[in-house]
């Protein structure tokens, strides 16, 4: 890894310069993950770079570039080559980028550039507006998503065990919605749509204010729903069946059954297998400090943002049972997002996208706030770790 710090998670979202385009048109969902998962995006152009003090500043007079800060770049045609590779940005502007290096001071030289690091996942299979997907992490659990986009509202969202082609395989998944979850990208319209992506190399989530009143620069006030392809972070050790898949049961662009941050019940949300590893996949139910239905960041379990005890932001990891009775153990951890036990937190944080100090458990994290609920209002705050790494 070129990074002198960890690169393993990345994001993006629908205000950065020269985004992908999520919309009410068939393949636009396919479009966006082709380039977060696989192939990056925002190739720039290097007129000059210079390392001075531990930090690496590479200049352009071409506008600005799709990076902000804490998102990760992929940089080539750099010497040293030891600049090569994925890099953490750490600060930008309308004509440089900056990351930390450990390189010695001096000038740096060759046809440079750089663009938005993929995931590194696989598309494995492929055919007009349906693609198959796959981590390619030999420490995941290389579980196939199905992701048919033909519709222009939605894209309907499948997890295979195993694949033949792009449209036949062994167990699919969930069974309790026949042709897979739905993933809504519009309410009406083919306008763009306000979005987030973040996720690492076993897993990624997609958040997508569905409201056709949003816009890739702001959701104006209304909330994004978000979706989950990918592994838990298991209790189990060595657990080969901990892929999970959330989503909608209808089309509905304002249901949140499945939203890993306000979603209750287990319809939304299916495990590959039990940790026993019997059988076929099965429902779960997301918990909560013990309750299945509240929403991050209007939750009034610990009370008001700021806590009247220490002023604090205080944070929890989000659980997923391991089965669909309330009552089921917890398999583990829905990896790098975390809930809000507290009320008023969007009056205090905003919502729209924004960068978060962490502070005590998280100090040296960097959050990144996401308003969540009802596609139609702005209900909670939910917190994605853009620091990483997700799992140890």
């Amino acid at each position: 890894m070129a990074s002198i710090v960890d690169t393993s998670v990345k994001h993006a979202y629908s205000s950065m310069a020269g985004a992908p385009t999520i919309a009410g048109m068939a393949g636009s969902l396919i479009s966006a993950l082709d380039a977060f998962l696989v192939t990056g995006w925002g190739i720039k152009a290097v007129d000059s770079a210079v390392i001075s003090g531990g930090v690496c500043r590479m200049s352009f007079a071409s506008g600005k570039s799709a990076a902000e800060a804490e998102t990760v770049i992929l940089v080539s045609g750099a010497t040293p080559s030891g600049l090569n590779g994925e890099q953490k940005v750490t600060a930008v502007s309308n004509t440089w980028v900056e990351f930390k290096t450990n390189l010695p001071d001096g000038p740096v030289s060759g046809s440079i550039s750089f663009k938005m690091a993929p995931l590194g996942w696989e598309k494995v299979f492929s055919k007009t507006n349906v693609a198959v997907y796959r981590q390619t992490d030999p420490a995941s659990t290389r579980t196939y998503y199905r992701v048919d986009d033909t519709n222009a509202l939605y894209a309907r969202v499948q997890m295979y065990e195993s694949m033949t082609d792009v449209d036949n395989g062994t167990a699919p998944s969930p069974q309790s919605v026949a042709g897979g979850y739905y993933w809504s990208k519009r309410s009406s319209g083919a306008t763009s749509a306000y979005w987030v992506l973040a996720g690492d190399s076993r897993g990624v989530y997609c958040l997508i204010s569905t409201n056709a009143a949003s816009t890739p620069a702001t959701n104006n006030g209304y909330a994004l729903i978000s979706q989950y392809m990918g592994d838990l972070i298991s209790y189990r050790s060595g657990d080969a069946w901990c892929a999970m898949l959330t989503g909608a049961a209808n089309a509905s662009y304002n249901s949140t059954v499945g939203c890993l941050f306000c979603a209750a019940g287990s319809v939304g949300f299916t495990l590959k297998r039990a940790s026993h590893g019997l059988g076929a996949a099965v429902q779960v139910a997301r918990k909560i400090f013990g309750t299945l239905a509240s929403i991050s960041g209007s939750d009034s379990y610990l009370g008001y943002f700021p806590s009247a005890v220490d002023n604090g932001l205080h944070l929890s990891p989000v659980l997923l049972g391991d089965g669909p009775d309330a009552s089921a153990p917890p398999r583990g951890i829905a990896p790098g997002i975390l809930h809000c036990p507290q009320m008023a937190v969007l009056a205090g944080l905003g919502w729209d996208v924004a960068l978060q100090k962490g502070q005590g458990a998280f100090t040296g994290k960097v959050l990144l706030s996401v308003t969540i609920g009802a596609a139609s209002t702005n209900q909670g705050v939910a917190f994605l770790d853009v620091t990483g790494p997700w799992r140890s």
